[in-house]
């Protein structure tokens, strides 16, 4: 059964700028779509109706002239970040319900900027593997991915047109891939992180949910988060810059990649090349490797000391998270050091291959969302950037013929060239839209 509805956050808030709806009306919106699908999708942990209409009526009577970027716009945010007066459940019997004093600084700052916060949004335990109840809205038999679960799925079933994740392997890139939405993964600090209930502070980013790229440049605007480049484009807008040169991993068969997602990669290469971008290969399979393997050792040593309280009650844990602390337990702090400085190592070799202007091109998932509720998917496509601190953009359109399932495809960038990320990714998101369907084998 699908239950897939979309809704552009851009148009949404400019409706909302221009009094062409009222935050009210949005508001009223969201919660009937919850009401006729949350029943199948299970995306919500908490939906906080009352304070949401509270707070849409209080945006109702802000003059145009005032209203923020987000007037009125209904937001999901990840139960592992803080929203003053709710509890933070983090997806555990460990979580009392307990109400967060305050706001984490980005749901403040996002309130700030008119959003409205409508609820808490399904995680996995601890945003590890554990999942929760939530179900992919394109086919409630399959996963949504993990950690970030309940806000692809709000997100792609149209109950909100922008939900909060986090990510420390593939939290946001993998659902983002399986729910057809995209997904993007801030560099790390580019955002404060008070408030947020963490795994691992080496690897833990923020991120953010909607349907589609335009509506993340939206976001990013909204933010004040574009970068001199374009700046220096709104000032000159003759001076378009060049092309960003795109590197395209192929990952080989040891990452377990499936034919539907090779062949969207290569006919995305196809794609971009015909937009002017420069295409090359890029031999990444022995790097990956190691990245993958240092990552899960950081990961496991970082989740068991900074969350040792948790580790403390084996018998209240899932099995997969109590086997993470486990391992990062008996990991030896030289083993630690070791990963850290494989990562260091590639970062170096990372930062002389994409430069600034150079993307990098991969697959954001292994394929197609599997069936079943009882596992999110494989991290494997994600944990190299995330090792590496990259900023990720899953760039959504591409479907996998024999299941019409979503196939996420993910952009790579330096810190800092988030500009032409977003430029490439735009591009690639029309051209995606423009081709002709796959038709299903059924």
């Amino acid at each position: 059964m699908r239950h897939v509805a979309p809704q552009s956050l851009e148009k949404i808030a400019q409706a909302l700028a221009n009094s062409e709806v009222t935050a009210v009306e949005v508001l009223d919106s969201a919660l009937e779509r919850i009401e006729r699908t949350e029943e199948h999708v299970h995306a919500w942990v908490l939906v906080d109706a009352e304070n949401a209409l509270a707070d849409a009526k209080r945006l109702d009577t802000v003059p145009e002239a005032e209203r923020g970027p987000l007037h009125g716009v209904p937001i999901g945010v990840k139960d592992i970040i803080d929203v003053a007066g709710l509890p933070t459940g983090c997806g555990s019997a460990l979580r009392g319900g307990t109400a967060a004093p305050s706001d984490a600084a980005i749901v403040a700052r996002l309130r700030s900027l008119g959003a409205v916060v409508l609820g808490k949004t399904v995680t996995t335990e601890f945003a590890y593997f554990s999942p929760g109840p939530t179900a992919n809205p394109h086919h409630t038999s399959h996963t949504p991915g993990g950690s970030s679960s309940g806000s692809a799925a709000a997100v792609a079933a149209g109950m909100v047109p922008l939900a909060l994740g986090t990510q420390t392997a593939a939290s946001v890139s993998r659902p983002a891939a399986y729910c057809g939405v995209t997904g993007f993964v801030a560099a790390r600090g580019a955002f404060p992180e008070e408030g947020i209930t963490g795994l691992s502070p080496s690897l833990d980013s923020l991120g953010f949910l909607t349907a589609s790229v335009a509506d993340m440049a939206f976001l990013r605007r909204a933010l004040g988060a574009g970068g001199a480049a374009a700046r220096q484009q709104a000032a000159c807008p003759a001076s378009a810059p060049a092309p960003a040169t795109v590197l395209s991993w192929v990952p080989g068969d040891g990452f377990g990649v499936g034919p539907a997602m090779l062949d969207a990669l290569r006919q995305a290469e196809r794609q971009l090349a015909a937009l002017g971008h420069p295409v090359q290969r890029l031999d990444f399979d022995e790097r990956g490797s190691v990245l993958v393997d240092a990552h899960t050792t950081i990961m496991a040593y970082e989740a068991a000391r900074l969350r040792c309280a948790e580790a403390a009650r084996p018998e209240a844990l899932s099995p997969q998270l109590a086997a993470l602390f486990a391992a990062g337990g008996a990991t030896a702090g030289a083993t630690y050091a070791d990963a850290r400085d494989v990562v260091a190592a590639q970062l170096e070799w990372i930062r002389g291959e994409l430069t600034y202007g150079t993307l990098l091109l991969a697959p954001a998932a292994q394929g197609p969302a599997p069936a079943g509720l009882g596992a999110t998917g494989s991290p494997v496509m994600s944990r190299s950037w995330q090792a590496l601190g990259l900023p990720v953009i899953v760039v959504p359109g591409a479907t996998d013929p024999e299941t019409g399932m979503p196939l996420g495809l993910q952009l790579a960038c330096l810190p800092g060239d988030e500009d032409a990320l977003f430029a490439t990714a735009a591009g690639l998101e029309r051209s995606l839209a423009a081709a002709p369907p796959p038709i299903p084998v059924r």
